[in-house]
């Protein structure tokens, strides 16, 4: 897209194999491996200010990586500061916001990142107006200083042959289901979407509808579905953990409704992978997902079982209204790409730049 710029890619130390395996995966050119394993570097980088180690002797990571002219660091592990523009990318407040959600390094470590950025960074990144509101109220960081970027959804075609194979490799043949993408853990709200789901099970709803869940178990993930409600779904409950890029387009694209039941979110990309296959999108009530959604989705208060569970029925039970759904939210998620994302962001690295 930027055909007279250099992209140096660097991470903390993997092996040989697994950088190379990452870079040909995503495209990238050669990626640099850094002195230290990715906790002890993160600690150097965020305690110390510094790398550590024979591979810069303490110096700024700039000069590691041959005097880049930004360096952009996509999360709160912060590098060290040196003559390159710092432009950092703070997704959200959630460790702030929810500390309880978190274990106590994953705590430190947003903790620490974040302090860094503030000290250190040109330019702050983040993904929509709520989290930059989340970063003005928590944090030092200037409002003046922050950029926001929306995350982006490239469509990817789904042929019904697709669909249908990747459905059958996951046991979901023929079946109707509700689908739930994202990590297990309390602020995703997966448990109010299976009490939901149970609750209407229990009235005589949903029959022969399937809920499926997508995605690994996070932080405090085990206790989150209650065992009243796992045994009211059965077997129509469906836990398939991580999923990968080849089964995820197809089960967004088979399924009936795609649940966001989140108490909190940076961003909520689910909602626009739903909405980029036609798929009608059910998800909280959140600011942040009214940015992302628009009036192409139907809003729920999060934790409101009763609600959710009525939402579910009524969705469900009228092909029309849900029909209408995806196709609004198709139109909303054309409004987001990742090249306008690239765009944006380049246009910062610019601004960094010509501020230094």
């Amino acid at each position: 897209m930027f055909p007279d710029d250099e992209v140096v890619p660097f991470a903390a130390w993997h092996s040989g194999t697994a950088v190379r395996d990452t870079a040909t995966r995503l495209g990238l050119p050669p990626i640099r491996r850094l002195a230290l394993p990715r906790p002890a570097l993160y600690e150097c980088w965020h305690r110390l200010g510094q790398l550590p180690g024979p591979l810069s002797l303490g110096a700024p990571l700039g000069r590691a990586l041959g005097r880049p002219d930004v360096i952009h660091a996509p999360s709160v592990a912060v590098p060290p500061k040196g003559r390159s523009a710092l432009v950092v990318t703070v997704h959200d407040m959630a460790s702030e916001l929810f500390p309880d959600a978190y274990p106590p390094r994953g705590r430190r470590f947003h903790a620490a990142g974040v302090a860094a950025a503030a000290a250190r960074a040109d330019l702050v990144i983040t993904v929509s107006e709520s989290a930059a509101q989340e970063i003005a109220e928590r944090t030092t960081i200037a409002a003046e200083r922050v950029r926001v970027v929306p995350n982006g959804v490239t469509p990817v075609s789904v042929t019904p042959q697709a669909r249908d194979a990747a459905l059958a490799r996951l046991d979901l043949s023929q079946r109707r289901y509700v689908l739930f993408v994202s990590s297990l853990e309390p602020r995703k709200g997966v448990g109010t979407l299976v009490a939901a789901f149970a609750a209407l099970r229990r009235r005589g709803g949903a029959v022969g509808v399937a809920l499926v869940l997508a995605g690994f178990p996070g932080w405090l993930s085990e206790g989150l579905i209650g065992d009243a409600d796992r045994r009211a779904l059965g077997a129509d409950l469906r836990q398939l953990g991580s999923v990968s890029e080849a089964d995820l387009w197809p089960l967004y694209a088979g399924a009936e409704v795609c649940a966001v039941p989140s108490t909190h979110e940076g961003f909520g990309l689910p909602v626009l992978e739903a909405m980029s296959q036609a798929r009608p999108v059910l998800c909280s009530d959140l600011a942040v997902l009214r940015e992302v959604g628009g009036d192409a989705a139907r809003y729920v208060p999060a934790g409101d079982v009763a609600t959710w569970a009525g939402a579910l029925e009524e969705l469900l039970g009228d092909p029309v209204a849900a029909g209408a759904l995806g196709r609004a939210g198709l139109a909303r998620s054309a409004q987001f790409s990742w090249e306008r994302s690239v765009r944006a962001t380049h246009a910062i690295y610019a601004e960094a730049l010509a501020a230094r």
